[in-house]
């Protein structure tokens, strides 16, 4: 059951009224000032969701003009919605029937590009540089390769 303004201002007033004596000058005054107190949130939240909506639409429409901006140090914002994640996973884009390599494409990123925030990527990258993966991985290369020439 939805509330109106005049009964929620009655409610606050009836309130404070139980605290403390009023006169009937006074809890006319306060009911007005309850009342306009919660019209003017009212008025706040109804302007605020429309704004904020249109701003919202009119930020992704830049993103998606220049899509490198939305890989943020951060979050990362998905170009299809417009909701911030630290990573686009695959599972993630397979709601808007994109593979991670169908959204680079559509949107125009580098194949190689990392669907994550800047800062995930960057410590992952000191992470693997710790453990010496880069080396690692070399090493295995070669090792393959030296593997095929034998036989």
């Amino acid at each position: 059951m939805v509330k109106t303004l005049t009964e929620m201002a009655a409610e606050i007033v009836t309130a404070q009224a139980s605290h403390a004596a009023m006169s009937a000058e006074e809890l006319n005054e306060a009911l007005k000032k309850a009342y306009s107190a919660l019209k003017f949130i009212k008025d706040q939240e109804d302007k605020g969701e429309g704004a904020g909506e249109a701003q919202q639409e009119g930020e992704l429409a830049a993103l998606r003009a220049n899509p490198t901006k939305s890989i943020q140090r951060k979050y990362v914002i998905n170009l299809e919605d417009g909701k911030k994640y630290k990573q686009l996973t695959s599972r993630t884009l397979a709601k808007f029937g994109l593979t991670p390599r169908e959204y680079r494409k559509k949107w125009g990123f580098s194949l190689r590009q990392p669907l994550s925030a800047k800062s995930l990527t960057a410590k992952r990258r000191k992470t693997a540089k710790t453990l010496g993966l880069g080396n690692k991985l070399q090493e295995a290369r070669r090792k393959r390769i030296r593997e095929k020439g034998r036989k």
